[in-house]
């Protein structure tokens, strides 16, 4: 009978306290444990180091060679990490693929050195019968007392430094600072305000004129997108890079390609002479989404906006993806008589393999080589243009500042031209005027 009730009490301490695939602590158990071993080091004058571990490779294992290798991989993980702690070490599978260990006595030299030991543990290959895998694991680390004196915040400093650190330099390890709590506060902040953006009427498009090399004629704007956000004018490439991350991409993509397609509409519809198109990019993301396609056209067709009219901008990073669903979609956007241009050309994944299965209608290349068009730049734009001759491409040199770029980059028969030397971008009730001036 008392071997009975001391198995259930086992079994019961065992479900509220451990975590049923890697028998470590689960967070409850943890947190208990955590702030009494705060409390000891109080009452010690000690300090403690909470390292929070996230693993790196685990979600392609997982998708790839499915769940029950990935529970393997956890279950591994943790045995060497019980292996490689001692008896003061706290232990705990916060969840997924994160761990938590709490390190009584450690300052902040001992846990780093310890973080790295564990980083190196962790990163040996992991053999499970026919396959032999590999993952690292990135480490945030924050301290009692100097950062903070609760457990539950401590986990929340380390996650955000490892947070912070796994997206500059993963399989590493990174003390909690000041400025990483700002860092992640604000892009939580701004995540918060670009999903109300549109319904808020935050967000507004400008339009940077494209102009033929020779005479200077307005062919085609670039569609800008601008986000005012509590006074603040957020920069494009903070917003961009949160909407992509948090899956806000396609909605405010499809409102870029609305707004652009009505305003050209516009545009051509009051102008006098020139006939410009409208360019709008777009990310891999929206390529990959199975219903763009049939947004574009619903965006043609309520702007009334001919598809020869419109433009889609992509970047060479792009190509880095899914090649294959990549040209599918640019030959349904180019048999709709939609145009294709490659943006920022050269300073990525450029390829004269993919530039040529392409069949893209433009090159625009990339405004870092303007600023050394007396040296390594000139060259850069003599190659482009040669070849984008020989595949029957035209060429758009971006960032012209100065007379003197545009006529060095004109009389080389470069045959499109954008920058300040020509406008900013403009707001669209400007458009008109630049247009017909």
């Amino acid at each position: 009978m008392e071997l009975k009730v001391a198995r259930r009490t086992a079994k019961i301490y065992e479900l509220s306290n451990l975590d049923p695939l890697t028998g470590l602590f689960n967070r409850t158990a943890f947190l208990h444990h955590l702030e009494e071993q705060l409390a000891k080091g109080e009452k010690e004058n000690e300090p403690v180091a909470l390292l929070f571990i996230d693993l790196d490779g685990f979600k392609k294992i997982n998708d790839t060679l499915g769940h029950e290798t990935g529970d393997k991989v956890l279950k591994q993980t943790a045995i060497r990490l019980k292996a490689f702690g001692d008896e003061e070490h706290l232990l705990c599978r916060w969840g997924g693929d994160e761990f938590l260990i709490a390190v009584m006595g450690a300052n902040q030299d001992v846990a780093i050195t310890y973080a790295q030991e564990v980083i190196s543990k962790i990163s040996d290959y992991y053999d499970f019968e026919s396959n032999r895998l590999s993952i690292g694991a990135t480490v945030g680390i924050a301290l009692y007392p100097e950062h903070a004196i609760k457990g539950d915040e401590l986990i929340q400093l380390a996650d955000t430094a490892m947070y912070c650190q796994k997206k500059l330099s993963p399989r590493s390890v990174v003390l909690f600072n000041k400025e990483m709590g700002h860092r992640v506060f604000r892009e939580q902040k701004l995540k918060v305000g670009l999903a109300e953006a549109i319904n808020k009427q935050q967000l507004r498009m400008v339009y940077q004129p494209i102009v033929n090399s020779q005479s200077y004629q307005v062919v085609a704007f670039e569609a800008l997108l601008r986000w005012d956000f509590d006074g603040e004018n957020v920069p494009p490439d903070e917003f961009i890079t949160i909407a992509v991350q948090y899956g806000l991409i396609n909605a405010i993509g499809n409102w870029v390609l609305q707004q652009s397609c009505i305003a050209a509409a516009q545009w051509l519809k009051d102008c006098k002479c020139s006939q410009p198109s409208v360019s709008v990019n777009v990310s891999v993301l929206q390529l990959h989404n199975p219903n763009f396609i049939t947004f574009i056209v619903s965006a043609l067709e309520t702007a009334q906006l001919n598809a020869d009219k419109l433009t889609i901008e992509i970047t060479e990073s792009i190509f880095s993806n899914d090649k294959e669903t990549i040209f599918e979609r640019i030959k349904e956007l180019q048999s709709m008589g939609i145009k294709v241009s490659i943006d920022d050309f050269g300073t990525e994944y450029s390829s004269l393999s993919v530039i040529q299965d392409l069949a893209a209608n433009t090159i625009k290349i990339a405004r870092s080589f303007i600023n050394k068009l007396e040296t390594s730049g000139m060259a850069i734009f003599e190659a482009v243009k040669q070849m984008a001759s020989s595949l029957d491409y035209a060429v758009i040199a971006e960032g012209i500042e100065t007379q003197q770029q545009a006529e060095v980059l004109s009389n080389l028969g470069i045959e499109m031209l954008q920058g300040y030397y020509f406008s900013k971008p403009l707001e669209l009730s400007k458009v008109q005027n630049y247009i017909n001036h």
